[in-house]
């Protein structure tokens, strides 16, 4: 028997350049398959304790306290039916004879067998030792699957020097596996595994020999000039860019980090400029056009204004950067050119002329052209600023110009910039500056955690452009289903409520969605999906609330009265929870449950409201009189929008409540006194549910 010992284990798989956005995934993916599958073996250990590694040609992981061999397994396994394995004189049947020798015990006897009940019937049970798994069979068999399953973007087909062929991300040229110093024996795609990979194409030697598992990184950053760790060389991107920025601000999204990341093994940053004359277009246009295209990091003065600087992360470390840095700066120029000409000529046509445009695209072959949806939204913007008091005539303007920058040429090459060239054409053309603003931020919020529009038309605008979105292609039966939200209509809910409570607008939901609705009027099959809608948007409310640390207790029980005007949600969930903190929160809540309870299952209370002759009990007698004193302290602080002092004015109201459901039968025999008891119970439960619904927060 194999001696069991522990030490690192290294796998690395070399191969051509990986497509820079899978990287990460892949690096991931790899190391996470090896390692899991190799502890489901029984080969690691203790914790599970590994390293990832990817860089632009290679897929790498060590993992820590890998075993050479698996312990051995003790196993019970059902051999026979005791009826099957003995015959009438309880002697061994052949079957039970084929079957040991199937298992591998053909020696073993009745005797060596354990009987037992196996939950049906008798049967006979071996035990045995099981020899543990050798690393090299557990890791090629965890290697096998972790190729086969890899979140692979588009499966390449290459040869293979044999001439066979080989599917996978991009051709393998190397495999090493290396346990402590050993090198594991063990293959893919018909490469065998040694100790040796391969440095820098250009600032290394070539070949780099892996002398330990322990070492790997170690060795390669020194004699192979590769820095293997993703994250260790996005760090460092991170920190060369920052000190090259010399003062200024690095516009570096973290989706551009990963992607440059990605693209090097060993980062260098050097500092590129461009001619002051292109400063002149929208800075939008450059950045993006610079991170777009050349993968180059723009820089600004501390104010957010673009300079003539950039900055771009090479594969090459020299000291004489010249021929880097001219070359970079040769090449990003056609393009802040190009970018220069569309600005040029979109601005020697006013946005007002290309709506009529809109008219030959098309929207959705059920709604109609953009054209007609512009209208939609314009006339809904009007509407909507008349209920908030905005200007309509501003908001009709702004609706009006929304979408006609998506005919410009600079959109038409940058799509990501609708609504920013927008506001920019607006202003050259001379609309006022809430219209301008209006073209880019109707598209507001445009993610979680999106800035709100900052101007009243940009948020008629925004509301009209998500509503008329969200009404138009749900009554068509487009509405999302499981994970599919073609049309992003969790997004525009979002947006809608985000806006409805951060802004505190006094708006119904519902108003608005049936205003949204009355623009499809001569739209054939765009059915009034109102309620849908609502109950679709107060769901996402709900996961919107939950995500501002409400409870789910606070939160059920504001929405459970179903509002339709979300601008005071927040102070009603604040009052709630400073009344779930009362010593008397828990017994009115449970009282209040047990009255909603009573009034479902119970015939209507007396028409005439609570009948004072008709009390007779002192116990309801005392809750009349103290309901009497505490309603109007409640209305009074309700119609002023002190909810947390409206609910705390309940208290009063918990001895009463107790003593009444311990003294008084609610169900009395006599119709009328039943009448009226259910009549006091209604006009409790009125007022205990007039800021939110206090049961839900019974346990």
């Amino acid at each position: 028997m194999t001696q069991s010992h522990q030490a690192t284990l290294l796998v690395e798989l070399l191969t051509e350049e990986l497509p820079p956005k899978a990287l990460a995934r892949l690096g991931d993916a790899f190391a996470e398959s090896i390692a899991q599958r190799l502890a489901a073996r029984d080969l690691i250990e203790g914790e599970l304790q590994f390293e990832r590694y990817a860089t632009p040609r290679r897929l790498a992981v060590t993992l820590k306290n890998v075993r050479n061999v698996a312990p051995e397994k003790h196993v019970r396994e059902k051999v026979l039916p005791v009826s099957v394995a003995l015959d009438a004189n309880g002697q061994p049947t052949p079957p039970l004879a084929k079957k040991l020798a199937a298992l591998g015990f053909p020696d073993f006897s009745v005797n060596d067998l354990e009987r037992a009940n196996d939950g049906k019937a008798e049967a006979f049970f071996l035990r045995y030792a099981a020899p543990g798994a050798t690393l090299a069979e557990g890791l090629q068999a965890a290697l096998d699957e972790t190729l086969a399953k890899l979140p692979i973007p588009k499966v390449m087909t290459y040869q293979r020097p044999d001439g066979s062929n080989v599917q996978f991300v991009r051709p393998v040229h190397r495999l090493t596996v290396l346990h402590d110093k050993e090198i594991v024996p063990v293959t893919a795609f018909g490469i065998d595994a040694d100790d040796t990979t391969l440095g820098h194409r250009f600032l290394s030697e070539g070949f780099v020999q892996i002398q330990h598992a322990d070492h790997y990184a170690e060795t390669l950053v020194h004699k192979g000039k590769v820095v293997p760790n993703f994250a260790d060389r996005k760090e460092a991107i991170r920190t060369h860019l920052l000190a090259q920025a010399n003062g200024d601000q690095v516009v570096m999204p973290e989706s551009l980090l990963d992607e440059v990341t990605s693209l090097v093994e060993w980062p260098v940053v050097y500092a590129c400029e461009f001619e002051d004359e292109f400063l002149q277009v929208p800075q939008e246009c450059l950045i993006l056009t610079m991170q777009t295209n050349q993968k180059y990091f723009a820089l600004t003065d501390a104010n957010g204004k673009l300079r003539s600087r950039f900055l771009i992360v090479s594969n090459i470390e020299t000291k004489t950067p010249g021929e880097i840095v001219e070359g970079n700066e040769r090449v990003v120029r056609p393009r802040l050119a190009d970018a220069k000409f569309f600005f040029e000529q979109d601005k020697k046509r006013p946005l007002a002329d290309r709506v009529p445009q809109l008219a030959n695209v098309v929207y959705h072959n059920k709604l109609g052209s953009a054209l007609q949806r512009v209208e939609r939204v314009e006339a809904l913007a009007g509407a909507i600023a008349a209920m908030i008091g905005a200007d309509v005539a501003l908001a009709k303007r702004g609706a009006h110009l929304s979408k006609a920058d998506l005919l410009t040429d600079m959109v038409g090459e940058f799509p990501e910039l609708q609504g920013t060239m927008g506001t920019y054409y607006a202003r050259h053309d001379g609309e006022p500056e809430e219209v301008a603003l209006a073209c880019s931020e109707h598209y507001q919020p445009r993610f979680s955690g999106d800035a709100l529009p900052s101007t009243a038309t940009g948020t008629v605008v925004a509301l009209a452009d998500k509503l008329e979105t969200l009404v138009g292609i749900w009554g068509i039966g487009l509405q999302p289903t499981g994970e599919k939200d073609p049309f992003a209509l969790r997004r525009h809910a979002l947006g809608v409520l985000r806006i409805l409570v951060e802004k505190q607008l006094p708006i119904d939901l519902v108003e608005l969605l049936r205003a949204a609705n009355a623009q499809f009027t001569n739209v054939p099959n765009v059915t009034d999906s109102t309620q849908a809608i609502y109950e679709f948007c107060i769901d996402r409310l709900r996961g919107q609330l939950r995500e501002r640390g409400y409870s789910a207790g606070e939160v059920d029980a504001v929405l459970a009265l179903n509002p339709t005007r979300f601008d005071d949600i927040v102070a009603r969930l604040e009052a709630v929870r400073e009344f779930a903190a009362l010593a008397e929160a828990a017994s009115l809540a449970a009282a209040n449950k047990r009255i909603s309870n009573i009034l479902k299952k119970s015939e209507a209370a007396s028409a005439n409201g609570v009948q004072i002759t008709l009390l007779i009990e002192a116990a309801e007698k005392a809750l009349h009189a103290q309901l009497e004193q505490v309603a109007p302290r409640v209305q009074s602080q309700l119609a002023e929008g002190e909810y947390t002092g409206a609910l705390s004015a309940l208290a009063a109201l918990r001895e009463p409540v107790d003593t009444f459901f311990n003294d008084v039968m609610v169900n009395a025999e006599d119709p009328a006194l039943r009448a009226n008891r259910l009549a006091l119970l209604g006009a409790l439960h009125q007022q205990m549910n007039c800021v939110a619904d206090i049961s839900r927060l019974a346990a």
